[in-house]
């Protein structure tokens, strides 16, 4: 625990720059609450482009859409944030799987819904032998 007077011996230091240069910056200004109310609506300047989205929190077992970011306020000004990306779903593309060039080919006619194997299991359970009867005619 810091005393009141070692705080203040602290912020009076130099100020902390974090200012990037105008290409590589990345900011964004929280402008408000989303509609549901679980997120913030941002207008985030990156490079030389303006984008205006929401950011949310992650949640366990959800999918992520979009970047994964952390904003860090600036003590000048909180709703001023900076940027750090951590992930970029561009990134991603490397480690899903390509669809085979099989798949791809056009067919005519309706979907294939039924393999070989559910063939022979629908016909093992509903194609069985009528059971013979037991009555004398």
């Amino acid at each position: 625990m810091t005393s009141k007077k070692q705080a203040e011996e602290q912020s009076a230091g130099p100020p902390v720059t974090t200012a990037a240069s105008p290409a590589t910056a990345d900011v964004a200004l929280i402008h408000g609450v989303t509609a549901d109310g679980e997120g913030l609506k941002i207008l985030r300047a990156r490079g030389d482009r303006l984008e205006l989205g929401a950011i949310r929190p992650l949640r366990e077992g959800a999918p992520i859409t979009g970047e994964v970011v952390t904003l860090r306020p600036r003590p000048s000004f909180p709703a001023l944030c900076d940027v750090e990306t951590h992930f970029k779903p561009s990134e991603a593309a490397s480690d899903r799987q390509e669809p085979a060039a099989a798949a791809n080919v056009q067919r005519s006619g309706p979907a294939q819904v039924a393999t070989e194997d559910y063939r022979r299991n629908w016909d093992a359970i509903w194609n069985r032998p009528e059971p013979k009867s037991k009555l004398s005619n």
